[in-house]
Protein backbone atom coordinates (compact mmCIF):
# COMPACT_ATOMS: atom_id res chain seq x y z
CA UNK A 1 0.00 0.00 0.00
CA UNK A 2 0.84 3.28 -0.18
CA UNK A 3 1.76 5.72 2.33
CA UNK A 4 -1.37 8.02 1.73
CA UNK A 5 -3.43 4.66 1.75
CA UNK A 6 -2.27 3.31 5.15
CA UNK A 7 -2.71 6.69 6.62
CA UNK A 8 -5.60 6.92 5.95
CA UNK A 9 -6.65 3.49 7.23
CA UNK A 10 -4.75 4.54 10.29
CA UNK A 11 -7.55 7.75 10.24
CA UNK A 12 -10.32 5.05 9.57
CA UNK A 13 -9.16 3.08 12.94
CA UNK A 14 -8.66 6.22 14.71
CA UNK A 15 -12.17 8.37 14.74
CA UNK A 16 -14.10 5.04 14.59
CA UNK A 17 -12.86 4.43 18.26
CA UNK A 18 -14.56 7.76 19.28
CA UNK A 19 -17.31 7.62 17.08
CA UNK A 20 -18.57 4.39 18.62
CA UNK A 21 -19.44 5.81 21.69
CA UNK A 22 -19.44 9.78 21.39
CA UNK A 23 -23.32 10.53 20.39
CA UNK A 24 -24.31 8.43 23.08
CA UNK A 25 -22.29 9.06 25.93
CA UNK A 26 -24.60 11.70 27.62
CA UNK A 27 -27.78 9.91 27.38
CA UNK A 28 -26.33 6.74 28.34
CA UNK A 29 -24.84 8.82 31.72
CA UNK A 30 -28.61 9.66 31.81
CA UNK A 31 -30.00 6.27 31.69
CA UNK A 32 -27.45 5.58 34.35
CA UNK A 33 -28.65 7.73 36.83
CA UNK A 34 -25.32 10.26 37.07
CA UNK A 35 -26.25 13.78 37.92
CA UNK A 36 -25.89 16.55 35.99
CA UNK A 37 -22.32 17.45 37.79
CA UNK A 38 -21.37 13.87 36.96
CA UNK A 39 -22.35 14.02 33.51
CA UNK A 40 -20.01 17.34 33.10
CA UNK A 41 -17.16 15.79 35.06
CA UNK A 42 -16.66 13.07 32.90
CA UNK A 43 -17.35 15.60 29.82
CA UNK A 44 -14.46 17.48 31.56
CA UNK A 45 -12.02 14.12 31.38
CA UNK A 46 -10.91 15.05 27.33
CA UNK A 47 -10.16 18.95 28.57
CA UNK A 48 -7.38 17.29 31.16
CA UNK A 49 -6.09 14.83 28.70
CA UNK A 50 -5.94 17.87 26.21
CA UNK A 51 -3.81 19.85 28.77
CA UNK A 52 -1.03 16.72 30.04
CA UNK A 53 -1.26 15.96 26.34
CA UNK A 54 0.68 19.33 25.93
CA UNK A 55 3.20 18.56 28.07
CA UNK A 56 3.70 14.78 27.77
CA UNK A 57 2.73 13.85 23.91
CA UNK A 58 4.34 17.16 22.45
CA UNK A 59 7.23 17.43 25.05
CA UNK A 60 8.04 13.98 26.29
CA UNK A 61 6.85 11.26 24.12
CA UNK A 62 7.58 12.56 20.58
CA UNK A 63 10.82 13.10 21.95
CA UNK A 64 11.78 9.55 23.29
CA UNK A 65 9.06 7.44 21.77
CA UNK A 66 8.74 6.59 17.60
CA UNK A 67 5.30 7.83 16.75
CA UNK A 68 3.95 4.68 15.96
CA UNK A 69 4.95 2.51 18.77
CA UNK A 70 3.59 5.37 20.89
CA UNK A 71 -0.02 4.95 18.89
CA UNK A 72 0.13 1.38 19.83
CA UNK A 73 0.45 1.61 23.24
CA UNK A 74 -2.37 3.91 23.45
CA UNK A 75 -4.83 2.26 21.79
CA UNK A 76 -3.85 -0.54 24.06
CA UNK A 77 -4.08 0.53 27.26
CA UNK A 78 -7.02 2.87 25.62
CA UNK A 79 -9.12 -0.15 24.72
CA UNK A 80 -8.70 -2.06 28.11
CA UNK A 81 -10.00 0.96 29.69
CA UNK A 82 -13.26 1.38 27.52
CA UNK A 83 -13.68 -2.40 28.28
CA UNK A 84 -13.49 -1.05 32.19
CA UNK A 85 -16.17 1.53 31.01
CA UNK A 86 -18.63 -0.63 29.40
CA UNK A 87 -18.89 -2.52 32.81
CA UNK A 88 -19.16 0.36 35.51
CA UNK A 89 -22.39 1.28 36.19
CA UNK A 90 -21.42 3.30 39.01
CA UNK A 91 -19.95 7.05 39.15
CA UNK A 92 -16.75 6.42 40.28
CA UNK A 93 -14.99 3.15 38.73
CA UNK A 94 -17.30 4.66 35.35
CA UNK A 95 -15.14 8.22 35.48
CA UNK A 96 -12.12 6.21 36.44
CA UNK A 97 -12.22 4.06 33.57
CA UNK A 98 -13.15 7.07 31.38
CA UNK A 99 -10.20 9.46 32.74
CA UNK A 100 -7.58 6.98 31.89
CA UNK A 101 -9.40 6.14 28.43
CA UNK A 102 -9.33 10.11 27.80
CA UNK A 103 -5.70 10.18 28.87
CA UNK A 104 -4.12 7.74 26.52
CA UNK A 105 -6.39 8.55 23.60
CA UNK A 106 -6.49 12.19 23.17
CA UNK A 107 -3.11 12.41 23.17
CA UNK A 108 -3.43 9.88 19.30
CA UNK A 109 -5.17 12.99 17.69
CA UNK A 110 -2.31 15.13 17.41
CA UNK A 111 0.00 12.30 17.35
CA UNK A 112 -1.34 10.86 14.47
CA UNK A 113 -1.82 14.25 12.53
CA UNK A 114 1.84 14.51 12.89
CA UNK A 115 2.62 11.21 11.66
CA UNK A 116 0.86 12.08 8.55
CA UNK A 117 2.16 15.45 8.09
CA UNK A 118 5.23 13.98 8.40
CA UNK A 119 4.84 10.74 5.89
CA UNK A 120 2.76 12.77 3.30
CA UNK A 121 4.84 14.35 -0.16
CA UNK A 122 2.77 17.42 0.13
CA UNK A 123 0.45 18.26 3.59
CA UNK A 124 -1.35 20.88 2.81
CA UNK A 125 -2.64 19.17 -0.59
CA UNK A 126 -3.03 15.68 0.72
CA UNK A 127 -4.27 15.78 4.43
CA UNK A 128 -7.71 16.30 3.94
CA UNK A 129 -8.14 13.11 1.71
CA UNK A 130 -5.91 11.34 4.51
CA UNK A 131 -7.80 12.68 7.42
CA UNK A 132 -11.16 12.15 5.36
CA UNK A 133 -10.31 7.82 6.39
CA UNK A 134 -11.18 9.32 10.06
CA UNK A 135 -14.51 10.33 8.75
CA UNK A 136 -15.25 6.99 6.70
CA UNK A 137 -14.40 5.13 10.40
CA UNK A 138 -16.99 7.12 12.25
CA UNK A 139 -19.44 6.41 9.56
CA UNK A 140 -19.17 2.89 9.37
CA UNK A 141 -18.76 2.04 13.62
CA UNK A 142 -22.51 3.82 13.83
CA UNK A 143 -24.24 1.27 11.55
CA UNK A 144 -23.47 -2.20 13.96
CA UNK A 145 -25.58 -0.20 16.33
CA UNK A 146 -28.59 -0.65 14.26
CA UNK A 147 -29.44 -4.03 15.30
CA UNK A 148 -26.96 -4.09 18.93
CA UNK A 149 -29.78 -1.55 19.96
CA UNK A 150 -33.68 -1.54 20.24
CA UNK A 151 -35.65 1.15 19.22
CA UNK A 152 -35.81 1.83 22.82
CA UNK A 153 -32.69 0.70 23.73
CA UNK A 154 -32.15 0.01 27.56
CA UNK A 155 -28.46 0.63 29.46
CA UNK A 156 -27.84 -3.01 28.53
CA UNK A 157 -27.71 -2.39 24.95
CA UNK A 158 -26.37 0.83 24.63
CA UNK A 159 -22.96 -0.03 26.88
CA UNK A 160 -21.97 -1.80 23.54
CA UNK A 161 -20.95 1.46 22.75
CA UNK A 162 -17.94 0.98 24.57
CA UNK A 163 -17.24 -2.49 23.95
CA UNK A 164 -17.57 -1.75 20.34
CA UNK A 165 -15.17 0.68 20.94
CA UNK A 166 -12.73 -1.58 22.54
CA UNK A 167 -12.61 -3.92 20.02
CA UNK A 168 -12.11 -1.01 17.23
CA UNK A 169 -8.99 0.47 19.53
CA UNK A 170 -7.01 -3.19 19.88
CA UNK A 171 -7.26 -3.53 15.76
CA UNK A 172 -6.18 0.16 15.91
CA UNK A 173 -2.66 -1.09 18.14
CA UNK A 174 -1.76 -3.78 16.31
CA UNK A 175 -2.17 -1.17 13.20
CA UNK A 176 -0.07 1.12 14.15
CA UNK A 177 2.85 -1.14 14.25
CA UNK A 178 2.43 -1.44 10.36
CA UNK A 179 2.82 2.55 9.94
CA UNK A 180 5.71 4.11 8.55
CA UNK A 181 8.42 4.85 10.91
CA UNK A 182 8.50 8.18 12.25
CA UNK A 183 11.44 8.55 14.49
CA UNK A 184 11.44 10.14 17.74
CA UNK A 185 12.24 14.24 17.19
CA UNK A 186 15.64 15.28 18.63
CA UNK A 187 16.18 18.76 20.04
CA UNK A 188 17.62 21.33 17.44
CA UNK A 189 21.08 23.33 18.68
CA UNK A 190 19.72 26.81 20.36
CA UNK A 191 16.01 25.30 20.32
CA UNK A 192 14.14 25.92 23.58
CA UNK A 193 12.88 22.50 25.27
CA UNK A 194 9.87 23.57 26.04
CA UNK A 195 8.88 24.74 22.89
CA UNK A 196 4.93 24.93 23.92
CA UNK A 197 6.18 27.83 25.54
CA UNK A 198 7.00 29.68 21.92
CA UNK A 199 4.02 28.24 20.86
CA UNK A 200 2.31 30.26 23.51
CA UNK A 201 4.41 33.40 22.80
CA UNK A 202 3.06 33.73 19.61
CA UNK A 203 -0.30 34.53 21.05
CA UNK A 204 0.77 37.68 20.79
CA UNK A 205 0.56 38.04 17.34
CA UNK A 206 -2.32 39.30 16.40
CA UNK A 207 -4.10 37.03 13.93
CA UNK A 208 -3.27 33.91 16.27
CA UNK A 209 -4.89 35.37 18.63
CA UNK A 210 -7.58 36.06 17.01
CA UNK A 211 -7.65 32.72 15.55
CA UNK A 212 -7.57 30.98 19.18
CA UNK A 213 -10.08 33.04 20.33
CA UNK A 214 -12.08 32.47 17.23
CA UNK A 215 -11.32 28.31 17.76
CA UNK A 216 -12.49 28.12 21.59
CA UNK A 217 -16.17 29.51 20.67
CA UNK A 218 -16.48 27.21 17.68
CA UNK A 219 -15.02 24.19 19.56
CA UNK A 220 -17.59 25.00 22.33
CA UNK A 221 -20.80 25.55 19.73
CA UNK A 222 -19.15 22.00 17.89
CA UNK A 223 -18.83 19.96 21.24
CA UNK A 224 -22.12 21.26 22.68
CA UNK A 225 -23.77 19.49 19.31
CA UNK A 226 -22.39 16.24 21.04
CA UNK A 227 -24.35 16.73 24.06
CA UNK A 228 -27.67 17.31 23.00
CA UNK A 229 -27.94 16.38 19.32
CA UNK A 230 -29.03 12.36 20.39
CA UNK A 231 -31.55 13.35 23.11
CA UNK A 232 -33.10 16.15 20.55
CA UNK A 233 -33.20 13.94 17.90
CA UNK A 234 -34.90 10.49 19.72
CA UNK A 235 -36.72 12.75 22.12
CA UNK A 236 -38.16 15.70 20.26
CA UNK A 237 -37.97 14.70 16.96
CA UNK A 238 -38.83 11.26 17.29
CA UNK A 239 -36.00 9.15 15.91
CA UNK A 240 -35.96 5.57 17.20
CA UNK A 241 -32.83 5.30 19.98
CA UNK A 242 -30.91 2.50 17.30
CA UNK A 243 -31.40 5.07 14.29
CA UNK A 244 -30.08 8.00 15.56
CA UNK A 245 -26.64 7.63 15.59
CA UNK A 246 -26.95 6.59 11.47
CA UNK A 247 -28.59 9.81 11.26
CA UNK A 248 -25.78 11.78 13.28
CA UNK A 249 -23.38 9.71 10.61
CA UNK A 250 -25.08 11.46 7.92
CA UNK A 251 -23.08 14.93 9.12
CA UNK A 252 -19.56 12.52 8.31
CA UNK A 253 -20.81 11.23 4.85
CA UNK A 254 -21.06 15.21 3.65
CA UNK A 255 -17.91 15.44 5.68
CA UNK A 256 -16.29 12.76 2.87
CA UNK A 257 -16.99 15.05 0.16
CA UNK A 258 -16.10 18.49 2.15
CA UNK A 259 -12.54 17.15 3.07
CA UNK A 260 -11.99 15.43 -0.49
CA UNK A 261 -12.28 19.26 -1.81
CA UNK A 262 -10.89 20.94 0.82
CA UNK A 263 -7.66 21.56 -0.63
CA UNK A 264 -9.12 23.15 -3.32
CA UNK A 265 -11.51 25.30 -1.95
CA UNK A 266 -8.62 26.88 0.66
CA UNK A 267 -6.48 27.51 -2.52
CA UNK A 268 -9.87 29.57 -3.90
CA UNK A 269 -11.08 31.15 -1.40
CA UNK A 270 -8.11 31.70 1.22
CA UNK A 271 -8.14 30.58 5.05
CA UNK A 272 -10.32 33.45 6.24
CA UNK A 273 -13.16 32.82 3.73
CA UNK A 274 -13.01 29.29 3.94
CA UNK A 275 -13.22 29.29 8.23
CA UNK A 276 -16.23 31.70 7.83
CA UNK A 277 -18.25 29.11 6.08
CA UNK A 278 -17.46 26.55 8.53
CA UNK A 279 -18.85 28.74 11.18
CA UNK A 280 -21.48 29.53 9.83
CA UNK A 281 -22.52 26.19 8.80
CA UNK A 282 -22.92 25.72 12.78
CA UNK A 283 -25.34 29.05 13.15
CA UNK A 284 -27.64 27.35 10.07
CA UNK A 285 -27.58 23.80 11.39
CA UNK A 286 -29.13 24.92 14.95
CA UNK A 287 -31.32 27.38 13.53
CA UNK A 288 -33.04 24.71 11.99
CA UNK A 289 -32.61 22.86 14.87
CA UNK A 290 -34.60 25.45 16.63
CA UNK A 291 -37.23 26.12 14.31
CA UNK A 292 -37.91 22.84 12.08
CA UNK A 293 -37.60 20.28 14.53
CA UNK A 294 -41.33 19.02 13.45
CA UNK A 295 -39.90 18.14 10.14
CA UNK A 296 -37.73 14.45 10.17
CA UNK A 297 -36.81 15.45 6.47
CA UNK A 298 -35.83 18.76 7.07
CA UNK A 299 -34.00 17.60 10.63
CA UNK A 300 -32.32 14.56 8.63
CA UNK A 301 -31.37 16.80 5.56
CA UNK A 302 -29.66 19.44 7.99
CA UNK A 303 -26.97 17.03 9.16
CA UNK A 304 -25.57 17.20 5.83
CA UNK A 305 -23.66 20.84 7.06
CA UNK A 306 -21.49 18.58 9.52
CA UNK A 307 -19.10 18.37 6.82
CA UNK A 308 -18.48 22.19 6.55
CA UNK A 309 -18.73 22.96 10.07
CA UNK A 310 -15.57 20.51 10.23
CA UNK A 311 -13.61 20.48 7.15
CA UNK A 312 -13.88 24.23 6.62
CA UNK A 313 -13.12 24.81 10.34
CA UNK A 314 -11.26 22.20 11.93
CA UNK A 315 -9.50 20.97 9.39
CA UNK A 316 -8.10 23.71 7.85
CA UNK A 317 -6.74 25.15 11.71
CA UNK A 318 -5.06 22.06 11.32
CA UNK A 319 -3.52 23.10 8.20
CA UNK A 320 -3.18 26.04 8.92
CA UNK A 321 -0.79 25.26 11.75
CA UNK A 322 1.24 23.04 9.90
CA UNK A 323 1.44 25.44 7.10
CA UNK A 324 2.29 28.57 8.57
CA UNK A 325 4.02 27.97 11.79
CA UNK A 326 7.57 27.72 12.45
CA UNK A 327 8.55 24.42 11.98
CA UNK A 328 10.32 23.39 15.61
CA UNK A 329 6.77 24.46 17.37
CA UNK A 330 4.36 23.28 14.92
CA UNK A 331 3.80 20.25 17.29
CA UNK A 332 3.60 22.33 20.42
CA UNK A 333 1.07 24.35 18.32
CA UNK A 334 -0.73 21.68 17.35
CA UNK A 335 -1.00 20.78 20.62
CA UNK A 336 -2.42 23.94 21.91
CA UNK A 337 -5.09 24.27 19.65
CA UNK A 338 -6.13 20.87 20.28
CA UNK A 339 -6.36 22.24 24.02
CA UNK A 340 -9.10 23.86 23.11
CA UNK A 341 -10.77 21.67 20.15
CA UNK A 342 -10.37 18.72 22.52
CA UNK A 343 -10.15 19.91 25.90
CA UNK A 344 -11.07 23.79 27.04
CA UNK A 345 -13.84 23.67 24.62
CA UNK A 346 -15.49 20.27 25.32
CA UNK A 347 -15.06 21.19 29.46
CA UNK A 348 -17.13 23.86 28.81
CA UNK A 349 -19.94 22.65 26.42
CA UNK A 350 -19.98 19.73 28.79
CA UNK A 351 -20.73 21.58 31.67
CA UNK A 352 -22.83 24.78 29.80
CA UNK A 353 -25.16 22.58 27.78
CA UNK A 354 -26.77 20.17 30.30
CA UNK A 355 -27.04 23.48 32.29
CA UNK A 356 -29.04 24.92 29.91
CA UNK A 357 -31.02 21.97 29.11
CA UNK A 358 -31.51 21.63 33.27
CA UNK A 359 -32.37 25.11 33.30
CA UNK A 360 -34.79 24.87 29.71
CA UNK A 361 -36.91 21.88 31.29
CA UNK A 362 -40.54 22.06 31.97
CA UNK A 363 -40.89 20.73 35.13
CA UNK A 364 -44.16 19.41 35.08
CA UNK A 365 -43.80 17.76 31.33
CA UNK A 366 -40.22 17.10 31.31
CA UNK A 367 -39.64 18.86 28.05
CA UNK A 368 -36.74 20.95 26.86
CA UNK A 369 -37.30 23.84 25.32
CA UNK A 370 -35.50 23.46 22.31
CA UNK A 371 -35.66 26.75 20.32
CA UNK A 372 -34.21 28.91 23.35
CA UNK A 373 -31.61 26.32 23.77
CA UNK A 374 -29.99 26.15 20.33
CA UNK A 375 -30.01 30.28 19.89
CA UNK A 376 -27.38 29.95 22.13
CA UNK A 377 -24.93 28.11 19.90
CA UNK A 378 -26.73 30.23 17.37
CA UNK A 379 -26.23 33.38 18.71
CA UNK A 380 -22.33 32.45 19.34
CA UNK A 381 -21.07 31.21 16.02
CA UNK A 382 -22.62 34.54 14.31
CA UNK A 383 -20.87 36.19 17.13
CA UNK A 384 -17.55 33.99 16.16
CA UNK A 385 -17.61 34.93 12.51
CA UNK A 386 -17.85 38.94 12.93
CA UNK A 387 -14.65 37.97 15.06
CA UNK A 388 -13.19 36.12 12.34
CA UNK A 389 -14.35 38.84 9.30
CA UNK A 390 -12.82 41.93 11.14
CA UNK A 391 -9.93 41.10 12.95
CA UNK A 392 -8.29 37.76 11.54
CA UNK A 393 -5.59 38.56 9.04
CA UNK A 394 -3.32 35.69 8.59
CA UNK A 395 -0.10 35.88 6.81
CA UNK A 396 -0.82 33.96 3.23
CA UNK A 397 -3.54 33.70 1.08
CA UNK A 398 -3.44 29.81 1.17
CA UNK A 399 -1.36 26.45 2.60
CA UNK A 400 1.62 27.62 0.64
CA UNK A 401 5.34 26.24 1.89
CA UNK A 402 7.73 28.74 3.28
CA UNK A 403 11.36 28.01 4.60
CA UNK A 404 11.83 28.64 8.42
CA UNK A 405 12.80 32.30 8.07
CA UNK A 406 9.42 33.34 5.94
CA UNK A 407 7.29 31.49 8.60
CA UNK A 408 9.09 33.38 11.52
CA UNK A 409 9.11 36.85 9.47
CA UNK A 410 5.11 35.94 9.33
CA UNK A 411 4.70 35.38 12.77
CA UNK A 412 6.24 38.50 14.11
CA UNK A 413 4.36 41.04 12.47
CA UNK A 414 1.82 41.10 9.96
CA UNK A 415 2.75 41.61 5.80
CA UNK A 416 3.19 44.79 4.63
CA UNK A 417 0.99 43.56 1.17
CA UNK A 418 -1.95 40.66 1.81
CA UNK A 419 -4.41 39.29 -0.31
CA UNK A 420 -7.64 39.72 -0.32
CA UNK A 421 -9.75 37.09 1.65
Amino acid sequence: MTASVRLFLMMVLQLAIWGAWAPKLFPYMGMLGFEAWQQSLVGSSWGVAALVGIFFSNQFADRNFSAERFLAGSYLIGGLALVGVAFSTSFWPFFACYLIYSLVYVPTLSVSNSIAFANLRDPAADFGAVRMGGTVGWVLVSWPFVFLLGAHATADQVRWIFLVAAAVSFAAAAYALTLPHTPPRKDAPGIDKLAWRRALKLLGTPFVLVLFAVTFIDSVIHNGYFVVSDAFLTDRVGIAGNLSMVVLSLGQVAEIATMFVLGRVLAKLGWKITMIVGILGHAARFAVFAFFADSIPVIVAVQLLHGICYAFFFATVYIFVDAVFPKDVRSSAQGLFNLLILGVGNVVASFVFPALSSRLTDPATGGVDYPALFMVPTGMALAAVLLLALFFRPPTRGPVAVDQAGEDQALTREPSVAAPH
